[in-house]
């Protein structure tokens, strides 16, 4: 059964920023001609890994909304900056967005049970419902969104 997992994004206002750091770094590593994996560093490794990769995401909350989610394509042993061991969860480039579901700050990352996970925005032409960060900040309030 799909499991997925749930974590603050810290130091992002909105989804386009979190677009803008990931592809910011991709062009970093293609001009300096290096292969370019995107992954999320952390400290401890999922017990339910098996799980997580069987279609999971990652479901970013920025600003106490869960907002987007990237598939979790794997999971490896990785090596924090400080030399102690890591997890990295590698994730596919796709951002989605989800429709926004208020979420309490908290620390680490969390499983996210299929049943709970929200759903995505529906799509037209291949992008989301383009909507102005600030008019879906003000929907959400609202309890719109």
């Amino acid at each position: 059964m799909t499991v997925h997992l749930i974590k603050l994004c810290v130091g992002v206002d909105e989804v386009e920023e979190l677009r803008y750091w990931q592809e910011k770094r991709f062009n970093d590593a293609q001009e300096n001609g290096k292969a370019f994996i995107l992954k999320h560093v952390t400290r401890n490794t999922p017990r339910r890994k098996d799980e997580v990769l069987e279609g999971g995401s990652l479901y970013w909350v920025i600003k106490r909304f869960v907002q987007v989610r990237q598939r979790i394509i794997g999971i490896e042993p990785d090596t924090r900056e400080d030399g102690k061991p890591a997890c990295a969860l590698i994730l596919d480039r796709e951002l989605v967005e989800t429709r926004a579901y208020p979420h309490r700050p908290f620390q680490g990352w969390r499983y996210l049970p299929a049943s709970d996970a929200p759903p995505d925005v529906p799509t037209v032409s291949g992008k989301a419902e383009a909507l102005p960060s600030h008019m879906k900040a003000e929907l959400r309030q609202l309890g719109l969104i």
